[in-house]
């Protein structure tokens, strides 16, 4: 059983249509990243599978429960850390998370007893006697975290969890993200920060104007942009002309015979760069093709996409198909 199935989900407000038949599984003990531009429905996303808002139409399970029909046994499964942080400036960490506790029905000793357990495990220990208030950004928005985690849920959801977090902060809540799903419990978080999705996460669901655009794993997704080919040949005083047109246009001939597609050639940077496919070669069958041709070459590489241009290779043509 997947930890959350997701078919079919539609939500408008008003004219906008937030959610257009969104698909989705997530499996149990995983860390799922919702990727999209703003107003793509990534929030609008967390917030039915959270039972805060309810669906126009389609089914969402979370934890084998029907966030419509079953609301109640929903919530008793899950925790929630939203894009602002829900703790009280004017206590401290401790009194925050005793408190958090005793809602949740642990009683004052065992409430006592994991509001410390988890100050120390996300290193707040030393702080939790002190006022919110004094804390820094960082430490708030990790105590947000843990205030969603006083009993351990089995699906947690994180709605931009490090917005405006410095890149310590932010690499704290990532190892934090990875220690939760390797316990078992499953993560679904949405974000606008790609390095963030391509170091957490198990699987990554593209989402664009409310519909599933693409997912998969991040090497997945990279891989199905291909690879790039970058070869910078040398360049001197030496080289006339008439020498450097004749090396680049044979530097064109085997880049060519190598990716099946015509490479683009700088002239004045005396570089050429082709598409492709992932693992069709190797950097050093390249630089054997290339000595083999006579060809010298100053730099010779083989790159994998971004996350960050998968992401703008899908959404672009998304927004060239609609125009």
């Amino acid at each position: 059983m997947m930890a959350i199935e997701v078919e079919g989900l539609r939500k408008s407000f008003g004219k906008v249509q937030a959610l257009r038949g969104v698909e989705l599984a997530v499996p149990p003990g995983s860390v799922c990243a919702l990727l999209g531009p703003n107003g793509a429905g990534k929030t609008t996303a967390v917030r039915v599978l959270a039972t805060l808002i309810r669906p126009d139409g389609g089914t969402a399970l979370v934890a084998g429960h029907d966030v419509v029909r079953e609301p109640g046994k929903v919530r008793e499964v899950i925790g929630l850390a939203g894009q602002h942080a829900a703790v009280d400036d004017d206590l401290t960490g401790r009194e925050n998370l005793l408190i958090l506790g005793l809602m949740q029905h642990l009683g004052r000793r065992r409430a006592k007893a994991r509001a410390a357990e988890l100050l120390e495990r996300f290193g707040l220990a030393d702080a939790g006697g002190r006022l919110v208030k004094t804390w820094s950004g960082g430490m708030r928005r990790r105590l947000d975290l843990i205030a969603s985690l006083i009993v351990t849920p089995a699906v947690l959801f994180l709605d931009e969890p490090t917005t405006g977090l410095d890149p310590r902060s932010r690499s704290e809540i990532w190892s934090a993200v990875r220690s939760l799903a390797a316990a078992g419990t499953t993560v679904l978080l949405s974000t606008q920060y790609l390095e963030e999705a391509d170091r957490i996460a198990d699987q990554i669901v593209i989402i664009d104007d409310g519909r599933v655009t693409t997912q998969g794993s991040p090497d997945d997704l990279k891989n199905s942009l291909g690879s790039r080919v970058d070869v910078v040949l040398t360049d001197g005083p030496d080289i006339d002309n008439a020498a450097g047109d004749a090396a680049l246009a044979t530097a064109e001939t085997v880049l060519g015979g190598i990716t099946g597609t015509q490479p683009r050639v700088d002239h004045e940077t005396r570089r050429l760069t082709a598409a492709i496919p992932a693992g069709a070669i190797t950097l050093p069958e390249l630089v054997r093709r290339l000595d083999a041709a006579g060809v010298e070459a100053e730099d010779v590489s083989i790159r994998r996409p971004t996350l960050d241009e998968v992401f703008l290779a899908e959404t672009e043509t998304r927004r060239e198909a609609a125009a």
